[in-house]
């Protein structure tokens, strides 16, 4: 064969060598190309599944998130909701004396308007003022300090009930302290109205039988002083037996007023209208003042109360006749008001008799209403006694205070019918 021949023959075949090792080698890598490509998309589904798996843990921890801050705020709400609605004063104060909570109830309570500053519970103006000194003393102490009775002198409220207890943190520490009070003025008077009663009732027990044989015995000298004829007596003896009759006439008036006042009230309860008690009093009386240069004036909201009529038209009548006498026997024209208002909240009705006579002395405020106590040359000291005896029997109340005018205030509070 020809040389060439042969020469052709083997590049011929080196040539397919070739073309075969690369055709397995482009295979290889097309192979290999496929499976990363395989692989890639593999790789790429798990990250989405992680990625969503992610946002859906996320999306329910902002869930939770917002639940919880809804009832957070739910039950900061109620806890506001609750201190607000509080009946008693509530008062919660930092060691250094800055008020952290106050409640409405509890400035109302304190004197303390609605939006007025209050930032440090030692500014408590007097009277309020003794709260501070109690939550002074259970920070001092470190104990609580339980049921502390406070008298609030020349307050609406005149009386609190107090409770402070300290507050710690949880390692021990003191920080403050929390202080609950209650008003308590109701029950105060309650109290004083049964001790007035009972007071009262052992006073006509004890006397009552006293005043019987005292009168019996002045109706005796009465009758034998009657048996006398006086123009049988010499001018000098006749006389005297005049002043005994006139005393025994005036020791039997204050023997029957002491009576009619120890013995027990028994009311006849009907709904009764205290303006038409007053202005009716008033008309009755103001004759006299006008004799003497003076008025009595009625104004102000009364209301209905149920008592006794014709006793409350005694114990008006009583004050308004000791208010011109005051006058008059001061050398006054008697000014005599009859002022009334209704206290909604508390269901009561509030009615002062005023003068401009002298006033009544803050040491005898006490003692007014004290059978036979009286700044009358000619007093029995059963007027307000009396007074006092009708108008506790019907659960009501007498203050005695200085009138603007500067004679005597006798307030008289009632509590308002049901209806």
């Amino acid at each position: 064969m020809n040389p060439n021949a042969y020469a052709v023959v083997g590049l011929t075949a080196i040539v397919a060598a070739l073309v075969a090792v690369l055709t397995f080698a482009v295979l290889r890598i097309a192979s290999a190309a496929r499976d990363t490509r395989s692989s890639l998309r593999g790789s790429g589904g798990d990250t989405v599944l992680l990625t969503a798996a992610l946002q859906d843990a996320v999306a329910k921890l902002k869930a939770q998130e917002r639940a919880m801050s809804a009832r957070a705020e739910a039950s900061e709400r109620l806890s506001g909701e609750i201190i607000a609605s509080l009946t008693a004063g509530l008062l919660v104060v930092e060691l250094g004396g800055d008020v952290r909570i106050i409640n409405p109830a509890g400035r109302r309570l304190l004197g303390l308007g609605e939006e007025a500053p209050f930032d440090d519970y030692r500014q408590l103006p007097p009277p309020a003022s003794r709260l501070a000194t109690v939550i002074d003393e259970c920070l001092r102490s470190r104990t609580p300090i339980v049921r502390r009775k406070l008298e609030l002198s020349g307050s609406p409220v005149s009386h609190l009930g107090v409770t402070v207890s300290p507050l710690f943190d949880e390692v021990g520490e003191l920080h403050g302290a929390i202080c609950l009070f209650t008003d308590l003025t109701a029950v105060i008077d309650l109290e004083e109205q049964v001790r007035l009663k009972d007071s009262l009732a052992r006073v006509g027990e004890l006397t009552a039988g006293i005043a019987h044989e005292f009168r019996n015995g002045l109706a005796t000298i009465h009758g034998y002083s009657r048996l006398i004829d006086l123009d049988a007596l010499p001018p000098v003896h006749r006389k005297y037996v005049e002043g005994i009759r006139a005393e025994t006439d005036a020791l039997g008036q204050v023997v029957t007023n002491f009576l009619n006042f120890a013995k027990p009230t028994q009311l006849t309860v009907t709904p009764v209208d205290l303006k038409m008690i007053a202005e009716r009093v008033a008309d009755e009386w103001r004759p006299d003042a006008k004799a003497r240069g003076g008025n009595i004036v009625v104004s102000g909201q009364f209301g209905t109360v149920d008592g006794d009529d014709v006793l409350l038209r005694q114990a008006f009548s009583n004050l308004l006749r000791n208010a011109i006498d005051a006058c008059a026997a001061a050398g006054v024209a008697p000014q005599v008001s009859v002022d009334a208002e209704v206290d909604h909240a508390q269901r009561v009705c509030r009615i002062s008799v005023n003068d401009n006579g002298p006033g009544i002395e803050p040491a005898a405020r006490d003692r007014v209403f004290r059978p036979f106590f009286t700044t009358k040359a000619a007093g029995t000291g059963l007027g307000l006694a009396l007074v006092l005896k009708i108008i506790v029997t019907h659960n009501g109340r007498v203050i005695v205070g200085t009138a603007p005018l500067g004679g005597a205030s006798l307030q008289v509070t009632l509590p308002l019918s049901d209806d």
